[in-house]
């Protein structure tokens, strides 16, 4: 999510991210010219601007005319990537909203056939298990690792299961690759991912991913809830604010949601 633009902006930066972002989403070299017409700029600022950016090592040249990415760009992206700690991020997201105040909220991720929670903030109800830092449980049973698994293909997905299908955890947890990659295909029409009491009886969850910058899933956000609090109010409210909070995060890792979406 973009913070509010400042009362008072510098027009020569304002047009410079606006060269540099333009060139970034272009898979081939653009010409002086090529910006002026896109940006709707005069071509004589557009020659300034690349000419002090090539200066900086902020663009570099591609034939005689053409632009693409400078080196320099890549400091700034190993110092983002060196400084975004998703937990860290994560804690940071709740000090500052207050979004599903009572319940349940766990980050996890994917190794092989489980996910690995990797924090957690644990309501007061009580839901039967308290999640914890490095907790591990079947990927297709649970909400983050259905999410995750549903961003993959069939053979990824059948690929990441191949060893053997995990030990059911209750009456309603999914019982074979082919039933669960039904469920995943629920989950992309969907657009999140439910944990119909398949990881413990009486407890419901919800889940959806987070990106990284380079748009890459790199874990699941879910929140958990009674069976009994579980109705279709609820799960609409649900389902907008887990997004809202996975957006957020993902943002603050350098995700770009306007291309993923």
């Amino acid at each position: 999510m973009s913070q509010s633009p400042p009362e008072r902006q510098v027009p020569a930066l304002v047009r410079a991210h606006a060269v540099l972002d333009l060139v970034a989403q272009t898979r081939t070299a653009l010409t002086v010219s090529e910006l002026a017409r896109s940006l709707d700029l005069p071509k004589s600022t557009v020659h300034g601007l690349c000419a002090t950016l090539l200066h900086l090592g902020l663009l570099a040249r591609r034939g005689e005319t053409g632009f693409k990415i400078g080196p320099h760009v890549m400091r700034w992206s190993n110092a983002f990537v060196a400084g975004a700690d998703i937990t860290t991020e994560f804690a940071a997201l709740w000090d500052g909203l207050n979004v599903l105040p009572g319940e349940t909220i766990t980050l996890s991720t994917l190794e092989g056939a489980e996910v690995v929670y990797i924090a957690c903030r644990n309501s007061s109800s009580p839901l039967g298990v308290s999640f914890r830092v490095g907790m591990r449980l079947p990927a297709p049973f649970t909400a983050t690792g259905k999410a995750i698994l549903s961003t993959m293909s069939e053979g990824a997905v059948r690929g990441a299961m191949a060893n053997r299908w995990p030990e059911p955890l209750t009456g309603t947890s999914v019982r074979d690759i082919d039933s669960f990659l039904v469920e995943l295909e629920d989950t992309r029409k969907r657009g999140f991912s439910i944990d119909n009491g398949q990881v413990r009886d009486g407890m419901w969850c919800f889940g959806t991913t987070v990106r990284d910058a380079e748009n890459q899933v790199i874990a699941g956000v879910a929140v958990s809830m009674l069976s009994g609090q579980v109705d279709q109010l609820t799960i609409d409210l649900v389902a907008r604010n887990i997004q809202r909070i996975a957006d957020l995060l993902s943002a603050r890792l350098g995700a770009d949601l306007q291309a993923h979406a």
